[in-house]
């Protein structure tokens, strides 16, 4: 049958050898019974573990035409009735994919961001709701976890994404505007594409699988029905697909779903090194046949890099066997090993190849009492604070030696949000005294003053300013 002759002659076919278990042969179709072979299997294999997820947020909007006006907003100080805000809500609709028989279920970040209520549906119109155990931004992954399960449900076993070939077959599994779950197919295009959303460890597969608006959290698998990746992003001018999709890889998913499930905490390790990519006149100027490679700029004092003998100048050229392009592939690999093991770091020095066993260390955000909490009568209530450390500098852009208070979270509507004050802002300086210490920021901060002389440091800015006590 017509409908049934789902693969065209030219795409690679992974066959299982007869010979060997589990050893696997890429290979053209060979006969007419191999070109009418059928997606189905695979899809009914899989389709159950892929979910809707619908998240719905609820926010203050200002009912006043003047309410965006900065001067009724300074004449009226936000004070006036005209300026009361009414609640908005506002719903946005993604997919998920089950990766645990207990109701454990990954999907996007920027799907479930700041939502109130989540709920999941199943393809069989089932629907739960769902607690947001994990939203970790870095890689746009969110882990959630259904209320009171009554039952094991369906889950997808993670592949291994560094075992994926440009030329794999791969199916897309999610729910594109909201018209239901939908399958389209499609090849691995490109492994390792970088620069296509603003995360941290950005570094996607690429496919041509049809993803669109409402994919996002869905399922990106293999032939043999494992998850090799969660999809995430396209790239498109009308709003449809234009060929071009992106997946976050399985080795990265797997790592935040396993925080999830032991916790809802992410941890990762951090060895202290500043890198930047190598061009084609450093790879020049070292003696490289190609730019490629993440050439160090600083070393952390006491860092795990330190401690292992690197140095500025060095280009690190591979972790545990994996080659590195450059520095947001070294970020990625680095972010998927365990804390407390070690990884073998192969670098270039003076033209010579050399390898180090580099120790994991937690890369720490911080724990509750190592920072501070301002509330009160003060204009800096509602900040979080912390000791500026190494890693966090890095995190920030700032040079490891970089010294101060850093604002880690500004509560929203606060009188430190109202004040401008931002998550990453360096409190240099307060009332003229030096902030290198966390107590004695929280007393200066917590305390109420006449006025306040501050200087900050936003990005590569310094700022200076007066604010009225």
């Amino acid at each position: 049958m017509l409908s049934r002759r789902l693969l065209p002659l030219c795409v690679a076919l992974l066959v299982v050898s007869a010979g060997s278990a589990g050893a696997q042969e890429r290979r053209l179709p060979q006969t007419q019974a191999e070109v009418q072979l059928s997606y189905a299997p695979v899809v009914r294999e899989v389709a159950p573990a892929v979910v809707n997820v619908y998240a719905t947020t609820i926010t203050q909007q200002n009912v006043s035409p003047f309410a965006s006006d900065p001067f009724f907003n300074r004449f009226f100080g936000g004070r006036s009735p005209m300026f009361q805000s009414r609640p908005r809500e506002s719903q946005s609709l993604g997919s998920g994919v089950m990766v645990d028989k207990t109701g454990v279920i990954l999907t996007n970040s920027h799907v479930v961001n700041g939502a109130t209520d989540i709920r999941i549906a199943l393809s069989d119109g089932r629907e739960y709701n769902v607690d947001l155990v994990l939203n970790d931004e870095k890689t746009d992954l969110a882990v959630l976890k259904i209320r009171n399960p009554d039952r094991d449900f369906p889950a997808l076993a993670f592949g291994d994404s560094d075992k994926l070939e440009v030329g794999d077959l791969v199916l897309a599994i999610g729910n594109p505007f909201g018209v239901g779950q939908t399958v389209t197919s499609g090849i691995v295009s490109a492994l390792a594409r970088t620069g296509v959303e603003t995360s941290d460890y950005g570094f996607f597969i690429q496919t041509d699988a049809a993803i669109n608006p409402g994919n996002s959290g869905g399922a990106l698998v293999d032939m043999h029905g494992r998850l090799v990746g969660v999809n995430s992003a396209i790239f498109t001018r009308s709003g449809g697909s234009l060929g071009i999709g992106f997946a976050i890889p399985a080795n990265m998913a797997k790592v935040v779903a396993n925080a999830g499930l032991n916790g809802g905490e992410v941890i990762r390790p951090w060895v202290g090194v500043a890198l930047q990519d190598v061009n084609t006149d450093i790879a020049d100027s070292l003696g490289l046949e190609t730019p490629h490679g993440a050439l160090i700029t600083e070393v952390a004092k006491d860092s795990p890099a330190e401690a292992a003998g690197l140095r500025s100048g060095d280009v690190i050229l591979s972790i545990d066997g994996r080659e590195i392009e450059d520095q947001r592939a070294f970020a990625f690999r680095l972010a998927t090993k365990q804390v407390g093991g070690t990884a073998e770091v192969e670098f270039i020095r003076d033209g010579k190849r050399q390898t180090v066993a580099v120790a994991l260390k937690a890369y720490a955000n911080g724990a509750p009492g190592q920072q501070v909490q301002i509330s009160g009568n003060t204009r800096f209530s509602g900040v979080t604070a912390q000791q500026l450390t190494p890693n966090l500098a890095q995190e920030y852009g700032l040079a490891f030696e970089t010294q101060g208070i850093v604002i880690v979270e500004v509560a929203p509507n606060s009188p430190a949000d109202a004040m401008g004050l931002r998550k990453g802002d360096i409190i240099l300086s307060l009332n003229g005294e030096d902030m290198k210490d966390l107590d004695a920021f929280g007393k200066i901060a917590a305390s109420r003053q006449r006025g306040w002389q501050i200087v900050l440091q936003r990005g590569n800015q310094v700022i200076r300013s007066y604010v009225s006590g």
